[in-house]
């Protein structure tokens, strides 16, 4: 007899799930409540523009390879990928800037020009990254992390490796050099994290970037997305859209399938949401099945923090610019602090600007160049009117690009986006508005996370960045690969 599972939500963890379960011969309806799949990583398309709305990376291209291995088929007939070097450009308030790569020798000609002392720190940060990555995405990566013996065993080796520190106290331990610790600590803003409180277990990124490389989808991110609802449906898989999930249906402590808000009942065997997990036990599951840490979740976790992105296009190129570029603001600590901990709007910035142009110009009409501009922001527990603070904030963004790197920015913008907290509440259903799920600190990772398989409900389990191992994209597809760990037991 055929097993049936439901997937709830189309996200890069709940695509890879689908496709993991079609390839093991369930037969899978992945449920999407808007109407295309990709969820954080859904496309825009304006004015002959393409924007990819939330990843722009991939840096980890195994893992896909991995999932249409599954399928007897190859990563590259259906998906091109390219290598970006520099990885990226880090710009300084003062001007300076920085190009991160895998080359080694490049890598230290630079930190020269900074820091001559610096050199040799950052050869002993390297090997500190390479293993940390090897335990905690190697070898932690995958497990479970379901029973607290499981975090007890990992416990002596994320001590030894200094888990307990920050990575920006881990950082500082081998860098001097202030603009360098900025250089080797901003990872976690790519998961959500707090370079000043993640634990250091993430200076895992730099090495992964490094081994892997950092790679832009041709097409953009969508069109990874297309290609794994093709993976889904050649596996007899079935994506339905405008699909909202009402409840989770649990009938002697097992999830069987789900009512969808049309009242349309869904039977399956497994049930997979990829929703954020806030919302799966606050609201999907009824409250008498939520018991123990889950019933205390939605109000304990901390939260990681929001982004406010600017999707823009413009009617010419600007062709110095490379693919990614981050702009640190004057401040940086002081910074983290007011996003994070006093859940402030602050007067400054630091940004990340994407140009996929400057590798593929088909995104834009000919001549013009797309971009997208992101700057990390408090969740919506600050209090921020968004309504009203959105188009000064995106107003700042724009003086603060034309003043540095985009000279007549304001008189070359053709196309124009926003994306707040409050679109990532209201489209993406984040608790708090957060964009990655609980925020990375120590104590909110591994065990500490939403487990992946739910200790409350049987036969269902959870995907995605609010679970373990964590937010990015290797870590919302590493996700499904915990789960499969489990289906032998169903």
């Amino acid at each position: 007899m055929t097993r049936r599972a439901v997937v709830i939500g189309s996200g890069f963890g709940g695509l890879a799930a689908a496709v993991r379960l079609g390839a093991r011969g369930y037969r899978v309806t992945l449920l999407e409540r808007l109407g295309e799949a990709g969820g954080r990583a859904r496309v825009h398309r304006q004015d002959g523009f393409t924007f990819d709305a939330g990843p722009t990376i991939v840096t980890a291209p195994f893992l896909f390879e991995e999932l249409w291995a599954l399928c007897g088929r190859s990563l590259a007939d259906d998906v091109e990928l390219r290598s970006l070097d520099p990885f990226y450009r880090i710009r300084f308030d003062d001007g300076r800037t920085f190009d991160v790569s895998a080359d080694a020798d490049c890598m230290r000609a630079q930190i020269a020009r900074f820091e001559p002392g610096d050199v040799r720190g950052y050869d002993r940060l390297q090997e500190i990254s390479r293993k940390i990555y090897e335990v905690g995405f190697e070898r932690l990566g995958r497990e479970p992390f379901d029973r607290a013996t499981d975090m007890l065993k990992a416990l002596p080796a994320l001590v030894r490796l200094q888990g307990y520190r920050s990575v920006y106290g881990l950082v500082s331990r081998y860098i001097r050099n202030p603009q360098l610790r900025m250089v080797f600590s901003f990872h976690p803003l790519l998961v959500g994290g707090n370079p000043l409180t993640t634990t250091a277990v993430y200076t895992l990124i730099a090495h992964l970037e490094k081994r892997w490389g950092v790679h832009y989808v041709m097409g953009g991110t969508g069109r990874l997305v297309a290609a794994l609802v093709d993976l889904i449906e050649g596996l007899g898989g079935t994506l339905r859209f405008d699909a909202e999930v009402e409840r989770i249906v649990v009938r002697d402590g097992e999830a069987r399938g789900v009512v969808l808000k049309s009242g349309e009942t869904i039977d399956a065997d497994v049930v997979v949401s990829n929703a954020d997990p806030l919302l799966t036990y606050g609201t999907l599951i009824p409250p008498e099945q939520c018991r123990g840490r889950n019933a205390r979740t939605r109000t304990r976790m901390r939260s990681s923090m929001s982004l406010f992105v600017w999707y823009f296009g413009t009617d010419r190129t600007y062709d110095e610019l490379p693919h990614h570029m981050i702009l640190m603001g004057p401040r940086y600590r002081e910074l983290l602090r007011d996003i994070f901990d006093r859940h402030w709007l602050a007067d400054d910035m630091s940004l990340y600007l994407h140009r996929p142009t400057a590798t593929d110009p088909s995104v834009a009409p000919d001549g013009c160049d797309a971009f997208y501009v992101l700057s990390p922001v408090p969740h919506l527990d600050a209090g921020i009117d968004w309504q009203t603070a959105a188009e000064p904030y995106r107003r700042r963004i724009a003086e603060r690009l034309e003043a540095t790197v985009l000279p007549g920015l304001r008189s070359h913008v053709v196309t124009s986006r926003v994306t707040t907290p409050l679109e990532f509440q209201d489209q993406l259903l984040s608790f708090r508005g957060a964009a990655f799920g609980p925020e990375p600190v120590l104590t909110q990772s591994a065990w500490f996370r939403p487990h992946n398989r739910s200790e409350d409900v049987a036969n269902l389990y959870l995907v995605g960045a609010g679970t373990h191992p964590g937010a990015g994209l290797p870590g919302v597809v590493s996700s499904a690969a915990v789960l499969e760990r489990f289906l032998d037991d169903v």
